[in-house]
C-alpha cells in the first residue's frame, strides 16, 4: 500500500508539472494579446488558467507541508491558509469550466439566425463581470475552511497529518460536529454536482447543435441559375474551438464523476490512499485541460511557441 501510494504520489507531482508548463504557456499565450482585440472567450480561458495555475502550485505546497508535519510543526492558521487557496483555486477551475461550456452553447445556438450578431456574454464588460462572479463564489464557498474544526478519527493515515488534516471536511463517524456535515454535503453540491450537471446538459446541447448543423443543407444557386444543394457555410475555427472544448468538457465529466463516486463511497479514515486519489483527480484536471483549449483554439502553434 505504501509503495503504491508513493507511486501515485510521484505520478501526480510528474502531471503536475506537465500542468505547470501548460497553463503557464496558456496565460502568457493570452495575455501577449492586446486588450482591445482580446474576447471574452480568451478571458475565461485565462481566468481558467489562473485558477488551474493556482491549484496546481498550492496543493503540491500543501501536500509537502502534511508529509513534513512528522518533523515540522505547522500552525492550524498556515494549515488552513493553504487548504483555502488549494481549494479555492480547484472551485474557481470547476466554475470556470462552467462559464465556459454555457458560453459555446449560446455562440452555437440560433447561430444562422443570428449572423454575426454578437450575444450579452461576448461584451468584455459581461465577460470581467462573470469572472468576478466565479472568482466570488469560489471564496465564499471556501471560506468555511477557517472556522471548520477538522476532527481527528484516531486512526493512522500513512501520514502524521494531526497537525494539518488532509481533509477538512472529513470527521469521525462517533463525532463529527453538525456544521462539517452540513457544510461538506453543501460544498459537494454547488461545487461538484452542480457545475458536473451543467457541463453535461450544455454538452448534450452542443453536440446536437453541430449534429443538426452537419445534417442541414440548403439550396445554392449556382452562375447558370441551377438550384443544387450544399452544407452551409460554416467557420472552421469555431467548429475547431468548439472541438476542443467538448474535449475538455468529457475530460471534465469523466474526472469530477470519478471525484464523486469515490467520495461517497470511500473515506479517510476507511481508505487512506482516498487523499492521494482526491489530489490525482483534481490535478488531472487543471494540467491536461490547458492543453485541450490551447491546441483546439490555436494558442499552442508553433508560431507562438517561437514568440515566447
Amino acid at each position: 500500500m505504501d509503495d503504491l501510494m508513493v507511486s501515485l504520489l510521484g505520478f501526480r507531482i510528474f502531471v503536475s508539472c506537465i500542468g505547470l508548463v501548460g497553463n503557464v504557456f496558456l496565460i502568457l499565450s493570452i495575455i501577449q494579446t492586446k486588450f482591445s482585440r482580446i474576447k471574452s472567450f480568451e478571458l475565461f480561458l485565462l481566468g481558467l488558467a489562473t485558477a488551474n495555475l493556482v491549484e496546481i502550485v498550492i496543493i503540491n505546497i500543501y501536500d509537502l507541508v502534511i508529509l513534513q508535519t512528522s518533523s515540522t510543526s505547522i500552525s492550524t492558521g498556515s494549515c488552513r491558509l493553504l487548504k483555502f487557496i488549494s481549494v479555492s483555486g480547484e472551485v474557481a477551475s470547476i466554475f470556470f469550466t462552467a462559464l465556459i461550456s454555457i458560453y459555446r452553447y449560446q455562440k452555437l445556438r440560433d447561430a444562422d439566425k443570428r449572423v454575426n450578431l454578437s450575444i450579452y456574454m461576448d461584451s468584455i464588460r459581461s465577460a470581467w463581470m462573470l469572472i468576478g462572479v466565479c472568482v466570488m463564489l469560489s471564496t465564499l464557498t471556501t471560506l468555511p475552511i477557517f472556522v471548520l474544526n477538522p476532527q481527528d478519527s484516531g486512526k493512522n493515515f500513512t501520514r502524521n497529518s494531526s497537525s494539518c488534516p488532509p481533509d477538512f471536511f472529513q470527521c469521525s463517524k462517533d463525532d463529527c460536529p453538525m456544521l462539517n456535515r452540513i457544510y461538506k454535503y453543501l460544498f459537494i453540491l454547488v461545487c461538484y454536482l452542480l457545475p458536473l450537471i451543467i457541463v453535461t446538459i450544455t454538452s448534450w446541447l452542443i453536440l446536437s447543435v453541430l449534429l443538426s448543423q452537419r445534417r442541414t443543407v440548403t439550396p445554392v444557386v449556382s452562375v447558370s441559375g441551377s438550384n443544387q444543394l450544399g452544407r452551409k457555410t460554416r467557420n472552421p475555427k469555431l467548429q475547431r474551438s468548439t472541438l476542443a472544448v467538448l474535449a475538455a468538457m468529457a475530460l471534465f465529466q469523466v474526472d469530477w464523476t470519478l471525484y464523486l463516486i469515490f467520495q461517497w463511497i470511500f473515506s479517510t479514515t476507511d481508505f487512506p490512499m482516498w487523499v492521494e486519489i482526491e489530489l490525482f483527480i483534481s490535478t488531472s484536471y487543471t494540467s491536461i485541460s490547458p492543453y485541450v483549449y490551447g491546441v483546439g483554439n490555436n494558442l499552442f502553434s508553433f508560431k507562438n511557441f517561437k514568440k515566447k
